[in-house]
């Protein structure tokens, strides 16, 4: 069982923000609630493959995402996994949501991984999940997210090995990963889902 700051590095502070000219990203607060709703039940039949369970419910509500944004505060806090939320520069629109976990985290105790290539899930240090609404997918906001993560986790978190990871029924995250350099290092697969977990890496840098 792990402990419930899982990094092997004890000092390791998750970064304030990032920031670039087209979006925010910072820890994810309660106060969110009603920005994050908005981009969630635009993007639910999306987030329901992402995330391979009902959630989020046609009758899904912003008290109800209060409630899971202020779980994921409290983990935030207490360093066992990293939630951001995804704004516009000014702070209006929430454009999608960041989660960032210690390979060593609970959540992966639980999978059956097959590691591709005679890739080590231990050489990894985080594993990233994200999303980004469904009006902002054709504009390709989702890959230059993804681009900006990769450098971001590299000088601000000062880890070199990170994986990517989706569902393989999320076809249209899936495709727009496999367009980049990064590959697929393991399939996981966990309890009651349907789909197969892939999560991806940058070949140079993982082991």
């Amino acid at each position: 069982m792990t402990s419930p700051n899982a990094f092997s590095n004890d000092e390791l502070g998750p970064p304030d923000e990032l920031r670039t000219d087209e979006f925010l990203l910072r820890p994810i607060l309660a106060s969110d609630a009603e920005l994050d709703y908005e981009a969630v039940m635009e993007s639910k039949a999306f987030l329901r493959l992402w995330e391979q369970s009902s959630w989020p419910e046609d009758d899904f509500t912003v008290d109800a995402n209060r409630e899971d944004l202020e779980k994921l505060e409290r983990r935030h806090a207490a360093g066992e996994s990293f939630t951001y939320t995804v704004l516009n520069p000014a702070e209006t629109q929430c454009l999608g949501c960041v989660y960032i976990f210690p390979t060593a985290a609970r959540l992966f105790s639980k999978a059956q991984i097959s590691a591709i290539d005679g890739a080590r899930w231990e050489a990894y240090e985080i594993a990233v999940y994200f999303w980004t609404r469904k009006s902002r997918l054709a504009d390709g906001l989702d890959r230059r997210l993804l681009e900006a993560l990769g450098r971001w986790i590299t000088h601000d978190w000062h880890l070199e090995r990170h994986l990517v990871i989706t569902n393989d029924q999320f076809e249209q995250q899936v495709a727009m990963i496999e367009s980049t350099s990064l590959q697929l290092r393991f399939q996981l697969g966990f309890p009651n889902e349907s789909g197969i977990s892939l999560a991806f890496a940058d070949p140079n840098a993982g082991a």
